[in-house]
Formats: structure tokens, C-alpha cells, sequence
């Protein structure tokens, strides 16, 4: 299995994405593809004494930054890191792309470069998020369409019960539709006709959900339009680091605070990995022919590590021919 890996894409390029793609290798035996500047890759490896030996690199001569407009990837800068990975995932040259890179320029080429299956309306940004339960749940849309019709809101749920059935092992997955309360009337046109389409599905669908029932793990796959989805997943992301931010600063206030930190410290150590984006790797760009994944786009080698163990696990699912089957 190769799997083709952006690597001037996030804040952290090139040196851990590089680390990342190391990792992945020696610990899920895959092969990986770094697209970006060859020199620029040699000359952060030898600084850092690391051996890429082992790794193909594909010259690129350009850089998609985060302040770049999203159709650049297809006009402007279509010989950069993240247009040339799409390329040579589209022809064939590897099995998934991952990229912590600019994310409507990555939902941009995924749908154009990569292509949509046949039947999707529109691709979608899926995070997958932890819960308080000690599982996760799936986010989808989670900023890549702003607005969304309901027929689209239904492939996404259709999309992410897929994947957190083959991917993550749910039996049956629960659907949840994002709304401003649980009642079937509530909410606007989009929502009530989502509600009534879902309702007709022969999906697990649970009905409507609100914004502080969702840390609560009451369903596998909350199901939004682009806009209520990034509002869900940056206001998650903050309140998450708020909290281990407090949690941290009350432990490390005096030394009665300190004994107690370390009374307790396996257990903190647990919350912070259960909780910690970094564990979950990234969010698979749904609807697409071929597997793309969006990495947080302040990633470490630990993050593109998993991101590149979530691509395989998608590749081995077979999620895409269960979706293709599915529209």
C-alpha cells in the first residue's frame, strides 16, 4: 500500500511531516510518497538527522499556503505539494493523500483533481471528535459546503454511517441531525426537511440533537450543513483546550496542587490522549472516489502518524465501494 503524503501542507512542514510519514511507515509497513521541494526535504533531514532513504519524494515547485484562495490548487499553484499528491492519486501512483494543508484548497481537489463517486452531490469534511464517553463520533460537514440542501445533509449521513461502520467498528451506527432543539418542527426549512427525509432512511436515525448533547456521545454521526459544522467543530476544539489548559494550571498552582497532580497523573495522562485531536489523525474528505485526508493544519509527526494509519484503515474497509454501492 502507498499512500502519498503533502509534505509542505500545515504549520509545521516540512520537518513533521516528514517525522510522520517515518513513523507510519515503520510502524503500518506502508509506503509513502512526500510531495514537495526535493531539496528542501534533504536539506530538513539532514539538519535534523533523520533517514529518508527509504522514502520516494516527488519534486514540486510550488506551496499552497493557508492565505491562498481555494481554486488554487486547480490555476495557479496546480504544480505545488497538494495539486501534484491529487494528481498522481487520481492517475494511480498510490492508494490515499493526506495533507494538513489549506482545507478548501484540499476540498477543492478532491472534488475536481480526485473526483466525487458517482451520485454525490457535493464532497464533505468529516472530523472524527472525541466524546465524554470515551468514544467518538463523526462531524460531517464540517466546513466544506456552507450551504447545503437536504438531499446533500442525507448522502452525509449516509456517508459517515458507512465509515463509522467499516472504519471505526460501530454496529448500526446512531445518525443525529445538528438542530436548536429536539422537536421534529424545530429549526428551518433545511432542517425540517432533512429531518423528514432521515426519518424516511433506513438509517439508524435518532432524530434531532442540541449543541450540548453532543460531548455526550449521544450519536455516531452528527449531520450538518458546512456552516453549523465549523462552528461545532472550532467551538469543540476551544472548549477542549480551555479546559486542559485550566486543568493544568489548577494541578501546577502550589505544592499541595502538585502532590495531588501526581496522585492522579495516570489518569490525567489518559484524559489528555482521549481528548487530544492528534489521537484521531484527521478527517476524511467523504464522497470522494479515492481516499483523501485532511489533517489539522497545526500537526505533529504523531498526528500525521495516525492520519496515515486512518488513510489505510480506509483503504482496507473498502468504505468507498460500500458508498459507490450505496448512491
Amino acid at each position: 500500500m502507498k499512500i502519498i503524503v503533502d509534505a509542505f501542507g500545515g504549520d509545521n512542514a516540512p520537518l513533521e511531516i516528514i517525522k510522520g510519514a517515518l513513523l507510519a511507515k515503520e510502524e503500518y509497513g506502508v509506503d509513502i510518497i512526500l510531495t514537495g521541494s526535493q531539496e528542501e526535504i534533504k536539506r530538513t533531514a539532514d539538519k535534523n538527522n533523520i533517514d529518508i532513504s527509504s522514502i520516494e519524494i516527488k519534486n514540486t515547485t510550488q506551496i499552497i499556503t493557508m492565505e491562498d484562495e481555494p481554486n488554487s490548487v486547480l490555476k495557479t499553484k496546480s504544480d505545488s505539494s497538494m495539486a501534484v499528491g491529487m494528481k498522481l492519486l487520481s492517475e494511480g501512483y498510490g492508494d490515499g493523500f493526506v495533507s494538513a494543508g489549506n482545507s478548501g484548497a484540499i476540498c477543492v481537489g478532491a472534488t475536481l483533481i480526485v473526483k466525487r463517486i458517482k451520485g454525490v452531490k457535493r464532497p464533505g469534511f468529516a472530523p472524527i471528535m472525541p466524546h465524554f464517553k470515551g468514544g467518538c463520533f463523526m462531524l460531517c460537514d464540517g466546513g466544506a459546503n456552507i450551504e447545503c440542501r437536504p438531499e446533500m445533509l442525507l448522502q452525509y449521513a449516509k456517508m459517515g454511517s458507512a465509515y463509522m461502520e467499516k472504519v471505526m467498528g460501530v454496529s448500526s451506527p446512531k445518525i443525529g441531525l445538528a438542530n436548536v432543539g429536539t422537536e421534529e418542527h424545530k429549526g428551518n426549512e433545511l432542517q425540517q426537511s432533512t429531518y423528514a427525509l432521515l426519518k424516511e432512511s433506513n438509517l439508524n436515525f435518532i432524530g434531532n440533537i442540541e449543541g450540548r448533547d453532543i460531548p455526550e456521545g449521544i450519536c455516531d454521526v452528527v449531520v450538518c450543513d458546512g456552516f453549523t459544522g465549523n462552528i461545532i467543530l472550532k467551538t469543540y476544539e476551544g472548549v477542549a483546550k480551555s479546559i486542559m489548559g485550566e486543568i493544568k494550571s489548577l494541578f501546577s498552582k502550589n505544592l499541595k496542587s502538585k502532590i495531588a497532580a501526581g496522585l492522579v497523573y495516570s489518569d490525567l495522562k489518559r484524559m489528555k490522549k482521549e481528548y487530544d485531536y492528534n489521537e484521531y489523525g484527521g478527517a476524511p474528505i467523504m464522497g470522494c472516489q479515492k481516499p483523501v485526508f485532511k489533517a489539522h493544519g497545526s500537526a505533529k509527526a504523531n498526528t500525521i502518524k495516525n492520519a496515515i494509519r486512518l488513510t489505510k484503515d480506509y483503504i482496507e474497509s473498502d468504505v468507498i465501494k460500500s458508498i459507490s454501492e450505496v448512491f
